[in-house]
Parts: structure tokens; sequence; C-alpha cells
């Protein structure tokens, strides 16, 4: 039995092969829309937040042999959760990486390590921000001095979680943009031009989580582009095909 933590797209992607390769597996999702999107006679479905603890509680009532770790690239809790869990209850951890997007050179793109950073630089330049870094980490923007009298604008999933987080960090209805991407080159162009951005502010999630098309984009309309770098995290064990995770549940003897 094999535990799959997921919440993207590439994800549930993943859940589907391991499915059609005869694996029985528990999929861990956040919330109930990502429930709903899982297929599969062999899936049984946790939507409970986990900590390190309650992953440990699962391996044991479950007789998992392995954690297949497909959370979003910036989900570092999650991950920590479960590198730790695996150790505490001696199984195999293997994590899958979706490849980074390659970033153009491009005298408008700047690389940032955090949210803090992203807000600090934003500020200096331009004036209307538009924010494509989810819901979660909204209050950062709008409580740092930098972007006071910025505005900015919050393209966030059309989840009544999210939009409830945008609502918390101080963002109106009209800021508000809430759609389901990834997005083509000319759908982000039109939305950035239409909103009148000035900064873009994204992570990297991959051409996979939409990064090229966004970075393309802005290029294309003379915008600055801020990117959030990835958090550095020793996974381990770390794969980024779908061919290296059925290697890896190979070497490890898990059906």
């Amino acid at each position: 039995m094999i535990l799959v933590i997921t919440g993207t797209g590439d994800g549930r992607e993943l859940v589907q092969e391991l499915t059609e390769k005869g694996y029985k597996m528990i999929v861990s999702v956040t919330t109930e829309y990502g429930k709903s999107l899982i297929e599969g006679d062999n899936c049984g479905i946790n939507t409970m937040p986990l900590d390190t603890d309650g992953l440990v509680a699962l391996i044991r009532l479950d007789n998992i042999q392995c954690i297949v770790d497909a959370s979003h690239p910036y989900a570092v809790n999650v991950s920590r959760n479960a590198m730790d869990a695996a150790r505490k209850a001696g199984i195999d951890y293997i994590r899958y990486d979706r490849p980074s997007a390659l970033l153009p050179a491009y005298d408008k793109l700047f690389l940032v390590n955090s949210y803090e950073e992203a807000a600090e630089k934003a500020g200096q330049l331009g004036h209307h921000i538009f924010l494509t870094t989810g819901s979660r980490n909204l209050k950062v923007f709008k409580q740092h001095n930098a972007l006071s009298g910025h505005r900015l604008t919050a393209r966030v999933l059309p989840l009544v979680k999210s939009i409830e987080e945008c609502l918390a960090a101080g963002f109106t209805s009209k800021d508000i943009i809430a759609v389901q991407g990834p997005f083509s080159h000319e759908f982000n162009k039109a939305m950035f031009a239409e909103y009148s951005a000035e900064v873009v502010v994204m992570k990297n999630s991959g051409s996979i989580g939409g990064t090229d098309t966004k970075v393309t984009a802005a290029m294309e309309l003379g915008l600055s582009i801020l990117v959030i770098d990835r958090p550095q995290l020793d996974y381990g064990k770390v794969v980024q095909s779908f061919a290296a995770v059925m290697e890896c549940l190979q070497e490890v003897r898990v059906r």
C-alpha cells in the first residue's frame, strides 16, 4: 500500500497512472474539491490535514509501505511532515518534484527568496502589483509597508477558502480574480493588460503550473516580473518523471 500526497494536476495524473499499474494507495488531499478530482477503484482518500504524528498513525493503520510525496513544490510543511513521518515509521519516502521552468534572460525579471522580499521589491518596481502566488500568503503583501498605497490584484483558485483568505487579507471583490489555471500566453497577456498590471509576482511552479506562459506574457507587455524561488529542502530521493516513480516503487518492492 502506498500513501500518495498530492493537490496538483500532475499529482492527480500520477495517481491515475499508479492506479492503471495496479498499485493500491491512500491519496491524501487538502480539500473536498481535490477529493472530487481523484478517480480510481484502488484509491482510499484522506482529506484530513495531517501533522507528523497523524501521518505516522495513518501509515500504521493502513500498513503503508512507502510515501510518494507529489505535493506542490512550495508546500514545504507538507513535505517536512511526510519526511519526518517516513523516518519515524521506518518506511521509504519518494519525492516527485515537477521540473522548474527555465527563466529567460530579461532585464526586468528578478528572482527573490521569500514573500517578504517579493513585497519589498514589488513596491520599488511599480504601483499596480498582480499577484499569482496563491491565497495563503496574501497578508504579507497587503500589510507590507513597501506596498502601502499600491493597488494589489490577486488571482486565486475559485474556491470558497481562497476567496475567504483574500477577504481576510483585506482584498475587495474588484481586486480578486478567481479562476482555475494554468493559462495560455494569450490569456495571461489579456488579463495583465485588462488589470493594468505593472509588476507580476509568481512562483516557479514549472511549465505544468503555467510559469512559462506567465513570464512570456509579462515580457511581451514589458512588465516587471518577480519570481519567488523554490524552497530548498533535502528531500533525499527525488525524481521528476512518472516513470522514475515507478522504478523507485519497483526497487522498494511495493505493490
